[in-house]
């Protein structure tokens, strides 16, 4: 069993996280105006490298807050941890 430390209430057990994908996706500035090949890049496409990725979780069994993390998938250490709106 993995453990994640959340920034709020520090090191748990991972099945009191939920995994929310890859971080830093920035949401389209003129949604009204892509199309829907863009649109559909945005919602579904997302990186999958196998070492370092910069990813969201959520306490969902905790204080329910989101936070990122950046994970190496290979061996999934978790490498660092850090509030929304600080840099990785």
């Amino acid at each position: 069993m993995l453990l994640i430390s959340c920034p709020w209430c520090g090191p748990r057990e991972e099945t009191e996280f939920g995994y929310g994908g890859q971080a830093h996706v920035a949401y389209p500035a003129n949604q009204d105006e892509i199309s829907d090949a863009e649109w559909a890049q945005y919602l579904f496409f997302r990186d999958n490298p196998k070492g370092l990725f910069a990813e969201r979780w959520v306490h969902s069994a905790g204080c329910r807050r989101w936070f990122n993390a950046v994970r190496d998938t290979v061996s999934n250490e978790f490498l660092r941890i850090y509030k929304p709106g600080e840099t990785p």
